[in-house]
């Protein structure tokens, strides 16, 4: 029996609110303006009834606008999307496209074995024995009319690499790249060729009106994943809970650089924290403990993040930020706590998922980035 696409599609994201905002929303507790938001709006599906539409406003000086986004598609619960699928980021509410897919495994200590569990008094962490698990992750260009506002809840918008000159220091960032996991993929279609604005878009796809989805990848795409695939794999997913606050690491290696006769090896990293409970909370601080395989163990502590100090609440329930890490050796290990605030003003530690900071053996050449 047929069911309507809208309501299948519900049930998939039931652990945050239901309509999903792509901008928030002027009002009182918002604080942002009207004209700098945007939010989706279903309308009736015209084969069954059921919402299955949805509209976007865009930023418009005089008000708030409709207009038709696409078509909502039934989430995939099992397989993989396809290059050129356009989708909703079911958590920071972005419009996107996938370039192609990423197999990582995923470490999920909140199903690690009990039997195996440990505790390591010096890191203040339980070792626990975690298998890791197949899970689909994919690289996606993000709409750059989308980026200005999802910057409040996550810093998601580029990517970045080892600058290829003598500075050993240096960065440089592709904005709009991001990983997205299959989970948080809501996809729909568009007759619109263009629906995605991205510098990389006609570089990297094609519309072909007979494929489905009908953006295919050029060769430029292929050319640019091959020569960049160990500084852009992701291979490791590193997960823990505590009292309601998932913590959410993946790191990448980045490359080595030489300094003052010695090599310096180049990790980032991308932390997720997602509030599961209804309770509002605040990070205040973190602590880091950073192992080399030389043999050193290094202490960080600070307030926040990355000069943030996010509120995770059931309106904006999840932060996401990239940071970076360097040693003087080819592997190591990081670990460490959040140190969050309740309302009443009491703190909490959560964990922060032990995990490896690995270099690649079969390093080739240095990272690309628009090149061809």
């Amino acid at each position: 029996m047929a069911v309507c696409i809208f309501r299948r599609c519900v049930a998939s994201f039931s652990r945050y609110p239901r309509i999903i905002t792509l901008r928030f929303l002027g009002s009182e507790s918002s604080g942002v303006p009207e004209t700098m938001t945007q939010r989706l709006w279903p309308v009736p599906c015209a084969t069954c009834g059921q919402q299955a539409r949805w509209l976007s406003s865009r930023n418009r000086p005089e008000g708030k606008i409709l207009e038709t986004v696409g078509i909502f598609e039934a989430p995939k619960h099992h397989g993989k999307y396809e290059t050129g699928q356009l989708f909703l980021h079911s958590v920071f509410g972005y419009r996107g496209i996938i370039l192609f897919p990423w197999y990582a495994r995923l470490y999920d200590r909140d199903f690690a074995s009990p039997t195996s569990e440990k505790t390591d008094s010096t890191a203040g962490q339980s070792s626990k024995e975690v298998k890791g698990k197949t899970h689909t992750y994919y690289q996606v260009l993000i709409d750059s009319r989308d980026c200005p506002h999802i910057s409040q809840r996550s810093q998601t918008e580029a990517v970045t690499f080892l600058a290829n000159h003598d500075d050993n220091r240096a960065l440089y960032a592709i904005p709009g790249l991001d990983y997205v996991s299959h989970d948080d993929v809501l996809p729909y279609s568009s007759a619109d060729q263009h629906p995605i604005h991205h510098e990389l878009f006609d570089r990297f796809l094609l519309c072909d009106p007979e494929k489905v989805p009908p953006f295919v990848p050029r060769e430029t795409l292929r050319a640019w994943q091959e020569k960049n695939h160990p500084w852009l794999e992701l291979s490791d997913v590193h997960r823990e809970t505590t009292e309601n606050i998932r913590v959410t690491v993946i790191p990448f290696y980045m490359g080595v650089r030489e300094a003052q006769n010695s090599h310096v090896y180049w990790w980032r990293y991308c932390i997720r924290l997602e509030n599961l409970g209804n309770e509002v909370v605040q990070l205040r601080e973190r602590h880091w403990r950073i192992f080399s395989l030389t043999g050193t163990l290094e202490t960080v502590r600070g307030r926040g993040v990355v000069g943030r100090e996010p509120v995770l609440s059931r309106e904006q329930p999840a932060f996401q930020y990239s940071s970076h890490v360097s040693l003087q050796a080819s592997s190591g290990h990081m670990w460490g706590t959040f140190r969050f605030e309740r309302p009443d003003g009491t703190h909490f530690d959560v964990r922060i998922p032990p995990f490896s900071l690995e270099s690649n053996k079969d390093e080739k050449a240095p990272p690309t980035g628009y090149t061809w």
